[in-house]
């Protein structure tokens, strides 16, 4: 069974940065392309940063230039880089595989939270 894990997030003002990591059991991420995904309170889920099985990357335009989606193979987990924080970027951030079949169950998520 496919297990995806969150961690990484925290409590940081605007302008800082923080390293949020996926990582699983029962799959390697290198293999599907992945998705990094963001739900703020009381709204739906969206999808703010992908990378594909070839390292094609794509990003939500709110993010560009401040997120940087990377695999670290070694420990078959993919990370999200965010950099330049800010306040609109609080919620809860959950890795998801977006072509593997049967989808696996949505973690936890890590809470960012981001205030002066």
């Amino acid at each position: 069974q496919v297990q995806l894990v969150e961690s990484g997030g925290g409590l940081v003002q605007p302008g800082e940065s923080l390293t949020l990591s996926c990582s699983a059991s029962g799959i390697r991420l290198s293999t599907v392309t992945m998705g990094w995904f963001h739900q703020a309170p009381g709204k739906q889920r969206n999808l703010v940063a992908g990378i594909t099985e070839l390292n094609n990357i794509n990003y939500k335009s709110s993010v560009k230039g401040r997120f940087t989606i990377s695999r670290d193979d070694a420990n078959n987990a993919v990370l999200l880089q965010m950099n330049n924080l800010e306040p609109e970027d609080t919620g809860r951030y959950y890795c998801m595989t977006i072509n593997y079949d049967p989808r696996p169950n949505w973690g936890q998520g890590t809470q960012v939270t981001v205030s002066s």
